[in-house]
């Protein structure tokens, strides 16, 4: 029997949850100062006033995450969902409510990253020993960031400096041969700070496939992932009212992978790098002029024991955009130029493409009113015009509640890959033409002192979607629906979330379920400290799906529960316990590869008081 999505019920159960909620809340004081976000609208906003769906994770808890990729920690800690080709370093895709990995925009401190051939991001590469902070965007953002924004965005700050003098360093080791350890230095005076940090991770890992996989062959030999980067910035303030800042950011990862028996060490070798350069004109407290210079490059070679693969795209991007207070709000008009290039062995008929576009945005806040507009016209060197907007209305019903509904617009291009692709496997298809999404929501968020619950009603139906099975082709629509329902809280030494989302993904034309998303996810998540101790748990349930377009290969449900705790030795030493998969649970989120089973870390590290 299949397992359609109830409507009813659907709707019933978040509602039910919120109210559940509220009744065993208790109440701390609040934070004095609110926290800002960038992404949701391209300029330092405060997060209550957001119409948004916003998650945001802090550097600690990008610490705790030993022996994770970029990919779970979002899975665990944002609510999205997760398919993987095997353990650290291997292929990954993520899905932000439902929607393609493809459409799902990765920035790199506001630089667009991921893989012009593939499409889609390159999760598996990217080190969280750089990262700082991420922020991670709900709901389609072409409007703000053109091509990619369909399902959401989710943007990685690495890490920065500040005034004063402060070094750092951590050492860990764990389960399958984990050794990993970075050092940072990062100072400065109020004029000129700077960052450096360099990291690197061995793991000799598990057997990434089993005998279920379809495609490659299985090798039960462990498949190991090494990883080295480095990464670096500087902010200047050249005179009153000018700044300039610059960044880098490089990995370079080797990570094995099966290809059926054999001694040969069939492997990919992988290279991120990001550079960007900014010069930023304050006019006024009200108004400021940026523009922005920079590049991201994917690369990846994979050795097979008949032949050798290489993909190297890059994307150079221009960006020069105004913000300004006005009576209205915080307004944005700017420009984007990003080119893309392709350099391969594989023969694509076309490897460079151009995008242009014009932007502007308008979001504020006026007694109980708050509202968000946001416009964009891209136009592509391959596909021509692209139109999207975005409106969002909230009104403050009472100090606590707030009600809001929001529409808008998205595209997606196709990759290289999808329309130029030709192997004995996979034949792209010229013809192929982009994707449009139009997504409807409505929100409903309570907040009152240190409790806040969001619950989202989203549907989001695509034009044109993107197939790949059993050919490439655009079918005349999917539609993606569902609901998500949020309460983080925190009362006295203790702090707890839950993050719950029901979803039904299908393709229209023949009312099957879109590959590998699970109808329920359930992530929470519970914190306290005493003393020097802090200890915690987060626990992950997801139900079955199916791993094929055609929903006749299923993948069991599954849950899995981690623990963390972390002691204080003293102002400037702690010591950091994780154990991943408690339970020791066997499971997978594509057909045919491993997942890690049970394992522990251990992490010390240094960091002195500032």
């Amino acid at each position: 029997m299949k397992n359609r999505f109830s409507r009813a019920p659907t709707a019933a159960l978040p509602l039910a949850i919120l109210v559940s909620s509220l009744s065993h809340a208790q109440t701390t004081p609040a934070p004095d100062l609110p926290e800002v976000v960038v992404t949701a609208t391209r300029s330092d906003t405060r997060a209550d006033i957001l119409l948004s769906d916003v998650v945001v994770i802090e550097a600690e808890a990008i610490r705790q995450a030993s022996g994770r990729s970029l990919s779970e920690l979002l899975t665990r800690t944002a609510g999205l969902q997760m398919s993987s080709n095997g353990g650290l370093g291997k292929q990954s895709g993520l899905f932000v409510r439902g929607t393609e990995t493809r459409h799902v925009l990765l920035l790199i401190d506001g630089v667009r990253y991921g893989s012009s051939t593939s499409g889609a991001a390159s999760w598996d590469n990217i080190p969280l020993s750089a990262i700082e902070r991420i922020e991670v965007l709900k709901g389609p953002a072409s409007a703000l960031y053109g091509s990619d924004a369909v399902g959401g965005v989710v943007q990685v700050f690495t890490r920065r400096g500040e005034p004063g003098f402060h070094p750092s360093a951590s050492v860990t080791l764990g389960s399958y041969g984990h050794r990993g350890a970075n050092a940072g230095l990062s100072g400065g005076s109020e004029t000129f700070t700077y960052s450096l940090n360099a990291g690197t991770v061995r793991e000799t890992g598990f057997s990434a496939t089993n005998p279920d996989v379809s495609f490659g062959g299985h090798n039960p030999d462990n498949d190991r992932f090494d990883q080295d980067t480095g990464s670096a910035s500087m902010r200047w303030k050249l005179a009153p009212g000018w700044t300039t800042d610059a960044q880098f950011t490089q990995a370079s990862g080797s990570s094995g992978f099966d290809r059926g028996p054999g001694d040969f060490d069939v492997h990919s070798d992988a290279v991120t790098r990001v550079l960007g350069w900014g010069l930023e004109r304050q006019w006024s407290p009200q108004a400021r002029t940026q523009l922005r210079l920079s590049r991201s490059d994917d690369r990846s070679t994979s050795f097979e024991e008949l032949s050798t693969s290489r993909f190297d795209t890059a994307q150079t991007q221009l960006t020069l955009q105004n913000d300004w207070k006005t009576p209205l709000g915080n307004a944005i008009v700017g420009f984007d130029a990003v080119k893309e290039s392709v350099d391969s062995t594989q023969a694509y008929a076309v490897n460079s493409r151009t995008t242009r576009a014009l932007f502007a945005g308008l979001q504020g806040e006026a007694g109980r009113h708050l509202w968000q507009a946001n416009l964009r016209r891209d136009e592509n060197s391959q596909f021509g015009g692209a139109t999207t907007g975005v409106a969002s209305y909230g009104f403050q019903l009472t100090p606590h509640w707030r009600p809001h509904l929001a529409y808008g617009t998205s595209f997606k291009t196709p990759s290289f890959n999808t329309l130029y692709w030709v192997s004995p496997f996979f034949v792209g298809n010229p013809s192929t033409q982009p994707e449009r999404g139009k997504n409807r929501e409505f929100g409903l968020t309570y907040n009152r002192d240190a409790h806040e619950v969001k619950l989202t009603r989203f549907d989001n139906r695509v034009r044109g979607f993107i197939t790949t099975q059993p050919v490439v082709e655009n079918v005349p629509q999917a539609r993606i629906e569902g609901w998500s329902l949020v309460y983080a809280a925190s009362a006295g030494a203790w702090s707890w979330s839950t993050q719950l989302e029901l979803l039904d993904a299908r393709n229209l034309a023949n009312g099957r379920k879109l590959q590998r998303r699970a109808d329920k996810t359930l992530t929470a998540s519970l914190d306290h400290q005493l003393g020097a101790w802090t200890w915690g748990a987060s626990l992950l349930a997801m139900s079955g799906r199916f791993d094929d377009a055609a929903n006749t290969v299923a993948l069991a449900g599954f849950a899995t529960l981690d623990l963390h705790t972390q002691y204080r030795l003293d102002p400037n030493w702690s010591l950091n316990l994780r154990l991943n998969n408690l339970a020791d649970k066997a499971y997978e989120t594509a057909r045919g590869y491993n997942q890690p089973g049970r394992a522990a870390y251990v992490t010390v590290d240094w960091r002195p008081q500032r």
